[in-house]
């Protein structure tokens, strides 16, 4: 019987009393609401986390992201700077300075360091910038995310390291081709620098944040997805909810944007003094370039959809009130 058929009650007609549609749809209309904010909210985190896997995964990709650096200006003479240094350090000119008087040999000290570290920063500048360098680059970073992808994935706990030791080579190559480098090569040890990237207390953690990175990167994407499809299937007045998604969507990207500004910043200002800041910066600037473009695309995209969605359909309209032919 319908709902509002009239029923006899004590011999008398009454209407019955009509079902409440509107919970039901209020209802529906707020879980759709709810999954368009979830699904706003997992899309940045998705992003995040597509390229956090790929980085740390693919030791292929992460070469051909970290190329470019090799000829960074910055980046060469940090490197310049550095194997200078650590060159420098076994330089002895003891020997040499025995033959001066006392007196002048602070004089000749200082004078004799700055010649010969102005003939080693040209070797090692040689090195750098030629031909042969963009390889050993890649093999260094290449050896280094193989030993991190290998440390993370597997239960030891010993640090990871980019070793520069065939830099050090190619540089006690250069010096040994001049007379005056043969003893300096000599002294300079066959290991070469090492910066270390994960020191082995901070493993662990990092070991559950790369678990974390890898599963999220499967189920995120998938999940943000079903989310915005679900909310926009569920919404009563769906034009304004696919605005409103767009919207979000594009919200949540930039506050992305400006949570990596954020932390591009302070974590380059932790860095030690020592650190190169230019180079630094361009490093940063390439790890996270494929990000960072991601970011500004879904923006560029949702704000499109928002605007789309919001001015096509009255624009339709007005196209078909002026088409229709007037009485």
């Amino acid at each position: 019987m319908p709902a509002s058929a009239p029923v006899r009650v004590g011999g008398r007609a009454v209407e019955a009393e009509r079902l409440p549609a509107r919970p039901r749809r209020a209802g529906r209309a707020l879980g759709g609401w709810f999954l368009l904010l979830v699904g706003a909210l997992l899309l940045p985190l998705s992003l995040a986390a597509v390229w956090a896997r790929a980085e740390l995964t693919d030791t292929e990709r992460y070469v051909r992201t970290v190329a470019p650096l090799a000829a960074n200006r910055a980046v060469q003479n940090a490197i310049v700077d550095d194997v200078t240094n650590g060159v420098m350090q076994h330089v002895r000119l003891d020997g040499l300075l025995k033959v001066i008087p006392r007196a002048e040999r602070p004089a000749q000290r200082l004078r004799f360091t700055r010649g010969i570290r102005e003939f080693v920063d040209k070797q090692v500048r040689q090195v750098v910038t030629g031909r042969s360098f963009p390889g050993v680059w890649n093999g260094v970073h290449r050896t280094a995310h193989q030993a991190l992808d290998g440390t993370l994935t597997a239960s030891g706990n010993a640090p990871v390291t980019v070793d520069f030791t065939p830099v050090i080579a190619r540089v006690k190559h250069q010096l040994s081709g001049n007379g005056l480098g043969i003893d300096i090569a000599r002294r300079v040890p066959r290991t070469g620098a090492r910066i270390v990237l994960l020191k082995s207390p901070d493993i662990p953690r990092v070991r559950s944040v790369y678990q974390a990175v890898r599963t999220g990167a499967l189920l995120l994407p998938p999940t943000a997805a079903l989310c915005l499809l679900s909310g926009l299937l569920l919404a009563r007045r769906r034009r304004r909810a696919l605005i409103c998604a767009a919207a979000g969507c594009a919200t949540a990207a930039a506050l992305l944007a400006a949570a990596l500004a954020l932390i591009r910043t302070r974590t380059l200002d932790a860095l030690p003094a020592a650190v190169s800041r230019p180079a630094a910066d361009a490093c940063a600037d390439t790890l996270t370039g494929s990000l960072r473009t991601s970011v500004w695309v879904v923006i560029g995209i949702a704000l499109l959809t928002a605007t789309a969605a919001a001015a096509l359909p009255p624009m339709a309209r007005a196209l078909r009130s002026m088409a229709r032919p007037r009485p």
